[in-house]
């Protein structure tokens, strides 16, 4: 079956640069920094839709099954996004521009990205590849930004529109209640929203409950945006998320090759982000140039409350970051092509705290803090990059980037004071040949770098996998060097892209073990510079137009990665994505009805790491291939109602996602929702 699926796949390869219909129209700002047509950018791009967000329970869950993106879930109201082989720090997220990535960003799968609201997401676009010039640090496998919302009104008279959005499932035991107003005029406009989600344990394809699974989320946001004149605009925007209590799952079930659990109780609780964010825009300012300044305030709490398997003592953690950055940036369109020259200043600061509380006896010991309490991390940079048609049919781009990046970390009672930082520059370099209206050659080299952060110089304490992590502030950047080329063709009918891409990975930090373990027999590991990685892959995918109702769309995925770690044999990267892919018929009657069908499969994954084959996330003889099938249709009696039924995982079957804590769900009843106002 799965032979059969690629050998469609392929044919309905190569991919879409955008996920969702007619994408390549879109005017996109994360690739260049400033507005442009995707048929103008030559790095490869995946784009995200409202109606493909709103479907689901959290942002990061809406990434899954796109162009040149795998999504890992090591528990549920978490998720991982995997581009290029590479995840956590290796990617830089970003919200309208700014940061999300901060001092205790983990470079393994991180739950962070899933603390931004639904409601407050208007797309989501997604450069794969490394676009160093213009975002520096962490930006070495891609940049993941969400484009949020912003409310507008088009005439002078002031108007109030809403949306209320509802939804549940069997198989999560999900319900959702989501709602926002927004009130203004062309001038003036704002908006609130607010949203609330509870979860049961979770039915698996076995049609048994894994728990404990559930968890619950709430969420506000409000905005104010305003536009004197046609030339200026500004914003303020504040939002807040907060899973007060959600399970580690993996730390609480025993996985591939333990007979219990690491832990009796493991919950982050909670874990909570606060997000204010400023911007002004002039068009045609100083100097004739379009001026955008934005300052933000991010504070993410990862708190954790956690019982060791056997043992009568509890821990409870309190961990913070609070990121502050400014960015101002100038840019110019001319007649052949566009600029832009930027600065940015970001300042992070830790705090930490760990106590243990022994259950018979009430009585408190404070332990050293998983991160050096009070630790920071600053980072400047300065930046261009130009985009210059140089020919009729010959477009390029290229920029380059200077940053400092300091890191100081408190001293512990395992390590001292430390103060590591450093200067680096990276750069890349793009282009695109027009052959003719209907297709384009387009290519791109970036040289980027990932500087060592608060989480790889300073933890101490628990990793999954039965480990328990020591500091080491002797860290290095980590290098990469990163080439893709391919070919896009737009049709009337189809719309075809494939990418190839290949990645030299070079000082790599790792997890490698000490030859020690604890008392209680967790591996005492620590992070070193000690792996060198090549990655190779190709992202593709089609979009068919077989009538004025009936589309079919493909994306497949391959990735392939060799490592070497502290100088031992070749052996397969960390946390490689199987092949994977889907087909997806849609049926629109342009009124009433709209019918959707899918296919989604992976192939098996038994290429391994040593790491890999001792994560008792994985299966030490491999993940198994799967396929599922899924249905939904939409019912639209009117412009004010939509509602939504859709039976995901038909045959009910029962697979795990490489690398994931958990099976997936099984077969699974949903129903939604939607009116509008």
């Amino acid at each position: 079956m799965l032979r059969v699926l690629f050998l469609c796949a392929t044919l309905v390869a190569p991919s879409l640069v955008a996920a969702n219909d007619g994408a390549i129209d879109e005017v996109l700002v994360t690739a260049t920094r400033r507005p442009a047509s995707s048929e103008d950018i030559s790095a490869a791009l995946t784009l995200v839709d409202k109606e493909q967000v709103d479907r689901n329970k959290l942002v990061s869950d809406a990434l899954a099954g796109n162009v040149g993106v795998f999504l890992q879930q090591t528990t549920p109201g978490q998720g991982a996004v995997i581009i290029r082989g590479l995840k956590g720090s290796s990617i830089l997220h970003l919200v309208d521009g700014m940061r999300l990535n901060n001092a205790i960003f983990r470079s393994a799968p991180t739950q962070y990205f899933s603390l931004v609201p639904v409601s407050a997401v208007e797309r989501v676009e997604i450069v794969r590849g490394t676009p160093t010039s213009l975002y520096g640090n962490d930006a070495v496998g891609g940049v993941v930004q969400l484009v949020t919302r912003v409310p507008e009104f088009e005439t002078d008279e002031t108007s109030v529109t809403g949306e209320a959005f509802m939804s549940f499932d069997t198989a999560d035991l999900e319900k959702t209640a989501r709602a926002t107003v927004d009130v203004g005029n062309r001038s003036l406009a704002t908006s609130f929203s607010a949203e609330y989600m509870k979860t049961g344990n979770r039915q698996t394809g076995s049609g048994d409950r894994t728990g404990p699974t559930g968890y619950d989320s709430k969420a506000a946001r409000f905005v104010v945006a305003g536009g004197p004149d046609e030339k200026r605009s500004w914003l303020f925007d504040a939002q807040y998320l907060e899973q007060p209590e959600t399970p580690r799952v993996d730390e609480l079930v025993a996985g591939f090759g333990e007979t219990e659990p690491s832990s009796s109780e493991f919950f982050f609780a909670p874990n909570r982000r606060a997000f204010v964010h400023g911007e002004y825009a002039l068009e045609d300012g100083l100097a004739g140039l379009d001026w955008d300044i934005d300052l933000a305030w991010q504070r993410i709490d990862d708190d954790r409350r956690s019982i060791d398997l056997g043992a009568t003592e509890q821990r409870r953690e309190k961990n913070r970051s609070d990121l502050y950055g400014i960015t101002l940036s100038g840019s110019r369109t001319t007649d052949n092509g566009s600029w832009i020259v930027g600065t940015e200043y970001y300042h992070d600061e830790v705090s930490s705290s760990r106590i243990e509380v022994d259950l018979q006896t009430g009585a408190e010991q404070v332990l050293q803090s998983r991160f050096p309490d009070g630790s920071k991390v600053r980072q400047a940079s300065f930046y261009g990059n130009v985009q210059q048609f140089v020919a009729d049919r010959h477009n390029v781009a290229a920029g380059i980037r200077v940053s400092y990046d300091d890191v100081s970390l408190a001293a512990t009672l395992v390590s001292e004071e430390a103060d590591i930082d450093g200067f680096d520059v990276s750069g890349d370099l793009g282009y695109v040949f027009e052959a003719n209206e209907q297709w384009q050659l387009v290519a791109n080299l970036g040289l980027g770098y990932r500087a060592p952060n608060v989480f790889d110089l300073g933890t101490l304490g628990n990793r999954p996998g039965n480990r328990f992590n020591i500091p080491n502030t002797s860290l290095d950047s980590e290098r990469v060097t990163q080439l893709d080329m391919g070919v896009r063709h737009r049709g009337d009918r189809v719309s075809l892209d494939v990418m190839l891409y290949a990645l030299q990975y070079d000082d790599r930090i790792t997890s490698v073990g000490t030859g020690d373990a604890t008392a209680d027999g967790r591996d005492i590991v620590q992070a070193v510079n000690a792996a060198e990685s090549s990655i190779r892959g190709v992202e593709a995918g089609a979009d068919f137009t077989v009538s004025d109702n009936v589309q079919i769309r493909g994306v497949l995925n391959y990735t392939w990665g060799e490592q070497e770690v502290q100088g031992g044999d070749d052996e397969p990267s960390d946390r490689i994505p199987p092949l994977t892919g889907s087909v997806t018929f849609t049926y629109d009657t342009g009124g009433y009805y709209r019918l959707q069908s899918w296919v989604r499969f992976a192939d098996e994954q038994d290429r391994l790491s040593a790491r890999d084959v001792r994560d008792s996330r994985i299966d030490p003889d491999g993940t198994d291939g799967w396929v599922v099938f899924g249905a939904r249709v939409d019912w639209q009696p009117d412009q004010s109602w939509v509602l939504s039924m859709g039976l995901d995982n038909v045959f009910d079957e029962r697979y795990r996602v490489h690398g994931s804590g958990l099976d997936a769900p099984g077969r699974n009843l949903s129903l939604s929702l939607r009116r509008s106002w």
